[in-house]
Parts: C-alpha cells; structure tokens; sequence
C-alpha cells in the first residue's frame, strides 16, 4: 500500500506511465514532461456531447390522404352491403 504522503496518483495521458505527484500543484509526468492539466480527457466538453444533449424533435408520419379516401369509401361500401 503506497504511503499517503506521495500525493494523488496519476496515469500520464501521452505516455500512459503512472506516478504520484508527490503533492505538488501541477502534476507532470516524470517520464515524458507531459502537464497532465493539458489532457484532452479534462477539456471542456466536445459539440457532440452538446448535440446529444438536445431535444429530439418527434416524428410525425406522414398521412396518405388517397389511401385515408380509399379506406373510407371501403368501409361506405361494406355498410351498404349489410343493410341488403
């Protein structure tokens, strides 16, 4: 178990290398001089999270006014055979 006063550990984002950062305020890796406040996984969030985070406008499908006519003139047409 690694002794507390090393500091917060790290896995450096450009050469995967882990470290503690020994308590300093910026944390660099040892191996390659990476500041690890420059890692994209801590930048402001990408325009396809905020797309995502939009409302999806529904669907409405679209009507077949001639197949809407046609069904109702079926119906007309079975109605007037049950009335013979």
């Amino acid at each position: 178990m690694p002794a507390k006063d090393l500091g917060s550990k790290h896995s450096c984002f450009k050469c995967s290398t882990k470290f503690y950062d020994l308590k300093k305020p910026v944390a660099v890796c040892p191996k390659c001089g990476a500041d690890q406040r420059e890692s994209p996984a801590l930048k402001a969030p990408s325009e396809k999270r905020s797309r995502a985070a939009r409302p999806v406008e529904p669907v409405v499908p679209e009507v077949d006014e001639e197949a809407e006519v046609d069904a109702e003139a079926d119906e007309d047409d079975d109605e007037d055979d049950d009335d013979e």
